[in-house]
C-alpha cells in the first residue's frame, strides 16, 4: 500500500495513539478538543483521560488508509482493529489544525 503523507500533526497523532494519553494531548492546541462516540473531550487533561480509557477498554490499531481535504479540515479514513465488537472497522478522523497543532478532532463511523 502507498504511505500517506499526512500532514505533521496528524502524523503524530497517530504515532502518539499507540502510546498514551499524554503523548495524545500533547498533539493538540491548548484549548483542542476531540469528539468521539457523541463525547467532546476539550484541554490537554480531559484528552489524555480520553485516551487513557479508550486504552483500557479495548487493545486496537489504528492504520491510515486515505486521505482528504476538504476547506481547511483534513479526513482520514483509517481501519481501526482490536478486541471491540464489530472489529475492524473503518472510522472517519476529521482534524482541524492550528499553528502546527490540532485544534479538533471529530471521530466518525
Amino acid at each position: 500500500m502507498k504511505a500517506l503523507n499526512l500532514p505533521d500533526p496528524i502524523a503524530a497523532y497517530f504515532d502518539a495513539d499507540q502510546r498514551d494519553g499524554h503523548a495524545v494531548a500533547r498533539c493538540f492546541t491548548r484549548d483542542g478538543r476531540v469528539t468521539d462516540e457523541g463525547e467532546t473531550h476539550a484541554g490537554p487533561a480531559a484528552i489524555a483521560a480520553w485516551k487513557t480509557a479508550a486504552s483500557a477498554r479495548f487493545s486496537y490499531t489504528t492504520e491510515p488508509v486515505s486521505l482528504e481535504k476538504a476547506d481547511r479540515r483534513y479526513i482520514v479514513t483509517s481501519r481501526v482493529t482490536g478486541t471491540f465488537p464489530g472489529s475492524p472497522v473503518d472510522l472517519r478522523f476529521t482534524f482541524s489544525l492550528e499553528r502546527g497543532r490540532i485544534a479538533s478532532l471529530v471521530i466518525t463511523p
